[in-house]
């Protein structure tokens, strides 16, 4: 491929070229088979029927000796594996740090993620504690994976060029997510001819998202490049130096307030975001009893949607700021979350409109607050702290899936988890409203863009 102009980082000590930051947008095209096709669309009405196969009398599955409702199973495995994340991702993102092998590290935590997804292919019959070691094992390497390259992005791009390298890769992931949900629904639209049940389609779509994985994460490994470790290398054994840096990084950040505020914001208002993807297909099928068909097809459309999005609302931070825009989308996620408690059931017209309202902001919201994050982070700890971020990102959130799964279970219906949703949005906007962008990025050590 023709290689552009080279791109300095933040520091101005490293080069980027279009070929390698080409590379890192193809792991955004690699690993959006997992969101989409497992988290949002197939594995959580497919888990529940499997759960359901296997509940008592009163409709309860009981992993580890804990009653829990059927229907709330996958809610409430996908918000313990983020708690498990929060443990976790901040460690592999000290160790990436420490370490000159950060492309090793996304191939170890790619790889793993991609062989739990091909797993589900042996989800059958009542093996719905399977689904839940394989969901465990799948989303915390999923998350670890995401750390890792989203710590590369200081590295390809200064300042001023991050809103668009962000959002291209966002836009890139809309697309190879969207690629593979289109073969799915070719799939489903010809299972009488292949012989196929819903639930074949759904294993083997499951199926496809692990090798899908695994096949596109070729591409970034070629061609992106180690760099020397950006926190120092590590001394002796990375793995408890990791641990060490760790602790270490987390005292240095209470003197990086802003940072923090800004965070926790980030971690508010995504858990809104990533609950509505990962509960969409759950609320679709048990609550509004919209087919297979009908969901795969919305999701599809929200990816094309997305797609131009993550690319639109790139163009606006260039020309009113990236936190102006970032609230705009909030702003507009608020309003599109609160209408879908209102969505009539058996009708797949109002859920697609809203579907196209959600892949409108969704991507401009994650993109910008990627690239943001970036200008926040202080150099030499981008792989840590993106470890911290990665707790709430990319179909990944803690605190919304259990209170979803909690809503459910004490009302049988999934419209009070939507009142959660928009909880989380308004107290993240608030907070991000309450962050001196300019002051803090200073505050970090780094040189804000011309438009903030």
């Amino acid at each position: 491929m023709a290689v552009d102009n080279e791109v300095a980082t933040s520091d101005g000590a490293e080069l980027s070229t279009r070929r390698e930051r080409v590379g890192w947008y193809f792991y955004d095209w690699a690993n959006s088979a997992f969101p989409t096709t497992v988290l949002t669309v197939f594995l959580g009405p497919y888990l529940g029927a499997i759960a359901r196969n296997a509940a008592d009398g009163q409709g309860r599955v009981h992993p580890f000796g804990i009653p829990v409702a059927a229907g709330s199973l996958y809610l409430y495995v996908l918000g313990v594996s983020v708690f498990l994340t929060a443990v976790v991702l901040p460690v592999v993102g000290a160790i990436a740090d420490r370490s000159s092998r950060k492309k090793q590290l996304l191939a170890l935590f790619a790889y793993i993620g991609a062989a739990a997804t091909a797993g589900f292919v042996f989800l059958t019959g009542d093996r719905y504690e399977l689904g839940v070691v394989l969901l465990l094992v799948g989303n915390l390497a999923f998350s670890a994976s995401v750390a890792v390259y989203n710590s590369f992005l200081p590295q390809l791009a200064g300042p001023d060029r991050r809103d668009a390298v962000s959002s291209t890769g966002w836009a890139i992931g809309y697309l190879g997510g969207g690629l593979l949900l289109a073969l799915n629904l070719v799939a489903i639209a010809f299972k009488g001819a292949l012989g196929m049940s819903e639930g074949d389609i759904a294993r083997y779509s499951l199926l496809s998202a692990g090798v899908w994985w695994a096949a596109f994460t070729s591409l970034p490994l070629a061609r992106l490049r180690n760099r020397p470790a950006t926190a120092g290398q590590a001394r002796g054994s990375a793995l408890l130096d990791g641990f060490r840096q760790l602790g270490h990084t987390i005292r240095e950040l209470r003197a990086y307030p802003l940072t923090l505020l800004f965070l926790g914001a980030y971690l508010l208002y995504n858990d809104g975001i990533q609950t509505v993807i990962a509960t969409a297909g759950v609320f679709a099928r048990d609550e509004l009893g919209l087919s297979q068909d009908v969901l795969v097809a919305t999701i599809l459309l929200v990816q094309f949607v997305a797609f131009g999005g993550a690319l639109s609302f790139g163009w606006l931070a260039q020309r009113f700021g990236t936190v102006k825009t970032l609230i705009a989308s909030l702003v507009g996620w608020t309003v599109v979350v609160g209408l879908a408690y209102l969505l009539p059931v058996g009708k797949a017209t109002p859920f697609v409109a809203l579907g196209v309202g959600i892949g409108i902001v969704q991507g401009g919201s994650q993109a910008l607050s990627r690239s943001l994050f970036s200008q926040l982070i202080p150099p030499g700890k981008e792989a840590e702290c993106f470890g911290l971020y990665e707790i709430s990102d990319k179909g990944s959130s803690a605190l919304g899936p259990i209170l979803a799964g909690l809503a459910f279970q004490l009302s049988g219906t999934y419209r009070m988890s939507i009142i959660w949703m928009v909880v989380f949005f308004v107290i993240g906007i608030v907070a991000l409203l309450a962050v001196p962008m300019r002051r803090a990025i200073v505050a970090a050590g780094n040189t804000p863009p011309q438009r903030v």
